[in-house]
Protein backbone atom coordinates (compact mmCIF):
# COMPACT_ATOMS: atom_id res chain seq x y z
CA UNK A 1 0.00 0.00 0.00
CA UNK A 2 1.27 3.50 -0.88
CA UNK A 3 2.13 5.46 1.86
CA UNK A 4 -0.12 8.87 1.83
CA UNK A 5 1.36 12.19 1.03
CA UNK A 6 0.55 15.32 3.54
CA UNK A 7 -1.47 17.74 2.09
CA UNK A 8 -2.58 21.31 3.64
CA UNK A 9 -5.29 22.91 1.89
CA UNK A 10 -4.65 21.21 -1.75
CA UNK A 11 -0.90 21.33 -1.43
CA UNK A 12 2.14 19.62 -0.42
CA UNK A 13 4.32 20.51 2.16
CA UNK A 14 7.10 21.53 0.05
CA UNK A 15 4.77 24.08 -2.19
CA UNK A 16 3.97 25.52 1.44
CA UNK A 17 7.25 25.78 2.47
CA UNK A 18 7.80 28.12 -0.82
CA UNK A 19 5.21 30.14 0.06
CA UNK A 20 5.40 33.43 2.47
CA UNK A 21 4.09 33.73 5.70
CA UNK A 22 1.53 36.14 4.35
CA UNK A 23 0.18 33.98 1.33
CA UNK A 24 0.21 30.79 4.18
CA UNK A 25 -1.89 32.93 5.95
CA UNK A 26 -4.56 33.06 3.18
CA UNK A 27 -4.43 28.95 3.25
CA UNK A 28 -5.36 29.08 7.28
CA UNK A 29 -8.76 29.67 9.53
CA UNK A 30 -9.65 32.86 9.99
CA UNK A 31 -8.18 33.24 13.68
CA UNK A 32 -4.88 32.02 12.67
CA UNK A 33 -4.87 33.88 9.46
CA UNK A 34 -5.63 37.05 11.79
CA UNK A 35 -2.81 36.17 14.12
CA UNK A 36 0.19 35.39 11.35
CA UNK A 37 -1.18 38.48 9.48
CA UNK A 38 -0.31 40.78 12.30
CA UNK A 39 3.25 39.24 12.35
CA UNK A 40 5.32 36.66 13.76
CA UNK A 41 8.32 37.34 16.72
CA UNK A 42 10.96 38.12 14.47
CA UNK A 43 13.38 36.84 16.92
CA UNK A 44 11.94 33.30 16.87
CA UNK A 45 12.19 33.30 13.10
CA UNK A 46 15.51 33.89 13.16
CA UNK A 47 15.92 31.08 15.57
CA UNK A 48 13.92 28.93 13.72
CA UNK A 49 15.43 29.33 10.50
CA UNK A 50 19.39 28.58 11.94
CA UNK A 51 18.10 25.59 13.15
CA UNK A 52 16.44 24.87 9.85
CA UNK A 53 19.96 25.02 8.05
CA UNK A 54 21.66 22.97 10.95
CA UNK A 55 19.01 20.14 10.33
CA UNK A 56 19.57 20.72 6.78
CA UNK A 57 23.53 20.29 7.24
CA UNK A 58 23.06 16.79 8.50
CA UNK A 59 22.78 17.89 11.83
CA UNK A 60 20.15 17.83 15.14
CA UNK A 61 19.78 21.28 16.17
CA UNK A 62 19.11 21.98 20.21
CA UNK A 63 15.58 22.82 20.62
CA UNK A 64 14.11 26.59 19.62
CA UNK A 65 13.03 27.50 23.21
CA UNK A 66 9.76 30.36 23.80
CA UNK A 67 7.42 31.41 26.05
CA UNK A 68 5.41 32.58 23.42
CA UNK A 69 2.64 30.08 23.55
CA UNK A 70 0.61 32.44 21.02
CA UNK A 71 2.54 31.41 17.78
CA UNK A 72 1.05 29.58 14.87
CA UNK A 73 3.05 26.58 13.18
CA UNK A 74 4.47 27.91 10.04
CA UNK A 75 5.95 25.29 6.93
CA UNK A 76 9.35 26.79 8.00
CA UNK A 77 9.18 25.04 11.23
CA UNK A 78 8.28 21.96 10.21
CA UNK A 79 10.97 19.09 11.30
CA UNK A 80 12.82 21.13 14.32
CA UNK A 81 12.13 20.49 18.09
CA UNK A 82 10.93 23.28 19.70
CA UNK A 83 10.58 24.54 23.22
CA UNK A 84 7.33 25.24 24.68
CA UNK A 85 7.07 26.82 28.08
CA UNK A 86 5.00 25.25 29.85
CA UNK A 87 4.50 27.77 32.85
CA UNK A 88 7.13 26.00 35.04
CA UNK A 89 9.39 24.63 32.30
CA UNK A 90 10.34 24.15 28.73
CA UNK A 91 8.59 21.28 27.02
CA UNK A 92 9.85 19.73 23.60
CA UNK A 93 7.60 19.45 21.09
CA UNK A 94 9.03 18.04 17.23
CA UNK A 95 6.98 20.12 14.68
CA UNK A 96 4.80 17.76 12.15
CA UNK A 97 2.60 18.71 9.44
CA UNK A 98 -0.23 17.94 11.05
CA UNK A 99 0.33 20.48 13.38
CA UNK A 100 0.63 23.66 10.50
CA UNK A 101 -2.15 26.41 11.44
CA UNK A 102 -1.82 25.63 14.78
CA UNK A 103 -1.19 27.53 18.10
CA UNK A 104 2.48 25.92 20.13
CA UNK A 105 0.08 26.36 23.37
CA UNK A 106 -1.91 23.58 22.01
CA UNK A 107 0.78 21.29 21.88
CA UNK A 108 1.70 21.72 25.21
CA UNK A 109 -0.68 21.20 28.38
CA UNK A 110 0.14 23.82 31.30
CA UNK A 111 -1.98 21.58 34.16
CA UNK A 112 -1.09 18.02 35.41
CA UNK A 113 -3.83 15.58 35.06
CA UNK A 114 -5.47 14.97 38.76
CA UNK A 115 -4.39 11.35 40.10
CA UNK A 116 -6.38 10.75 43.04
CA UNK A 117 -4.54 8.02 45.72
CA UNK A 118 -6.01 5.28 47.58
CA UNK A 119 -8.02 6.10 50.56
CA UNK A 120 -6.90 6.37 53.92
CA UNK A 121 -7.32 4.20 56.98
CA UNK A 122 -10.59 5.83 58.42
CA UNK A 123 -11.66 7.56 55.27
CA UNK A 124 -15.06 5.18 54.40
CA UNK A 125 -17.18 3.12 56.55
CA UNK A 126 -15.55 0.05 55.76
CA UNK A 127 -11.94 1.17 56.50
CA UNK A 128 -12.70 2.10 60.31
CA UNK A 129 -12.77 -1.96 60.90
CA UNK A 130 -8.99 -2.25 59.96
CA UNK A 131 -6.46 -2.74 62.39
CA UNK A 132 -3.64 0.04 61.58
CA UNK A 133 0.07 -2.21 61.80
Amino acid sequence: MVKKEFTFRGKTIEELKGLSIIQFAELCPTRAKRSLLKGIDEHFLKKVVKAQETLAAGKYPKPVKTHNRDNIVVPSMVGITVGVHNGKDFVNVEVKEKMLGHYLGEMVLTRKRLLHGKAGIGATRSSTAITAR
